[in-house]
């Protein structure tokens, strides 16, 4: 298993993070900034192992951006996935998104000035062209070929077919041609479509900006394209992380309001085991929960994933005895 190389780690804590790249040193580290509630996050750690077993003197770290939140504010990290890459202990390089053939270009590109824990080792042989065509074509479920990236396509095509992507939640990881001529040259050949951008499912070519339009004014393309998280499901399952969850301004440390620590105090004396969300850590949870539950204000209280309410239900139910059951799920 990936996970049991020694390359590639997981880092819970902001101390246990400092270490690795201290103990990284000159050496390339890449860390994932991750979620659990987010599939295109498992999608881009099986990429990472991959990369872990070609790449042996480069340290792979995955790390919960919610659960060390001093490191994903240090690093301005607001979504997820996000790639950071280090080198002396200093920030080298930055990816966002699930994009697997631009952090195995990155990957690649980086490393090759670092030598290997050991010392440097011998260039590796250079994969045919045809073989590395294949591999960015299967990277993920849905690889587009186009001009630029999706935060600043650079022709008026890519735009276009980022934009359909996006109008119907599509999950796609993106490859820039404009940053490899091999691949762009090479790529017209292989498939035997002369123009960019290019679409391909699960390593088969669908083809073009007009295929795809055609494929949304059909309706087929959902059917097509592997859908992208919405933010419903992300909110279910952050509603599901624990029996208890939480929602507040702070977390079990540290509350950031009057409210979140009452509830705390509260919560704390029910001796019940409880997980806390940092609704202040992100402004997409914070508005969509309001919406999704129909209720209004924070702290908001979920057993089982059920609502339960604020401040004032968890101190009425203290008050007739009933706290501990309810966060039991026995009533």
């Amino acid at each position: 298993m990936s996970e049991n190389m020694a390359n590639f780690v997981e880092a819970t804590s902001s101390q246990q993070f400092e270490d690795l790249l201290s103990k990284a040193g000159k050496f390339l580290t890449v860390v994932h900034f991750q979620a659990a509630w987010a599939p295109q996050c498992s999608q881009m750690n099986d990429v990472m192992g991959e990369l872990a077993k070609e790449n042996k003197h480069t340290m792979f770290v995955k790390l919960e951006a919610e659960a060390v939140p001093e490191v994903s504010e240090k690093y301005e990290i607001a979504s997820v996935p996000t790639f950071l890459f280090f080198k002396g202990g200093q920030k080298i390089d930055r990816l966002d998104g699930a994009h697997a053939p631009e952090l195995t270009n990155k990957v690649q590109r980086l490393s090759v000035s670092s030598g290997g824990l050991g010392g440097p080792g011998p260039e590796p042989p250079k994969e045919d062209l045809n073989e590395r065509l294949k591999r960015l074509i299967n990277a993920a479920p849905c690889m587009l070929f186009m001009k630029g990236s999706p935060q600043e396509p650079r022709c008026g095509f890519s735009r276009q077919i980022v934009a359909l992507f996006k109008d119907h939640a599509i999950q796609f990881s993106s490859f820039d041609i404009l940053s490899d001529e091999e691949v762009r040259g090479g790529l017209k050949t292989f498939s035997n479509w002369p123009t960019y951008p290019q679409v391909y499912i699960n390593g088969e070519l669908v083809g073009g900006l007009d295929i795809v339009k055609e494929l949304a004014e059909s309706g087929e393309l959902q059917n097509t394209c592997p859908k992208a998280v919405t933010l419903e499901h992300r909110l279910k399952s952050t509603i599901n992380r624990s029996p208890v969850m939480l929602f507040m301004k702070g977390n079990k440390e540290q509350a950031k309001c009057g409210f979140s620590l009452q509830i705390l105090e509260i919560m704390n004396s029910a001796g019940v085991e409880y997980s806390t969300f940092d609704i202040l850590e992100n402004e997409e949870v914070r508005q969509g929960l309001k919406t999704y539950s129909n209720w209004p204000t924070y702290p908001q209280l979920y057993v089982k994933g059920e609502l339960i309410g604020g401040l004032d239900i968890v101190k009425e139910l203290k008050e007739s005895g009933d706290l501990s059951s309810v966060l039991r799920g026995e009533c």
